[in-house]
């Protein structure tokens, strides 16, 4: 089965980058979507997560079923690409 993930960041968020770090370090693609520089997408966000904070990352599965893990989660993000 495959996951889609999405990463929400801004340009000087340092656990953002941890979070791509992360990511990049297990093999998995992702998606980014900075606020920053698409700030229509900022709503997005908050209706997502509910969080007005960044990063947000969202894991797709193929049924659509998504896991939300808010900042440097890394044991949500892990156990949501299992």
């Amino acid at each position: 089965m495959s996951k889609r993930i999405t990463v929400y960041t801004t340009n000087n968020c340092a656990y953002c980058l941890m979070v791509k770090k992360y990511l990049a370090s297990k093999g998995h693609d992702y998606d980014e979507v900075n606020v920053e520089l698409n700030p229509d997408r900022r709503q997005e966000v908050i209706d997502i997560s509910g969080a007005r904070t960044v990063p947000v990352t969202v894991i797709t599965d193929d049924n659509g079923q998504r896991q939300v893990a808010v900042g440097p989660n890394y044991g949500l993000i892990a156990s949501a690409l299992a």
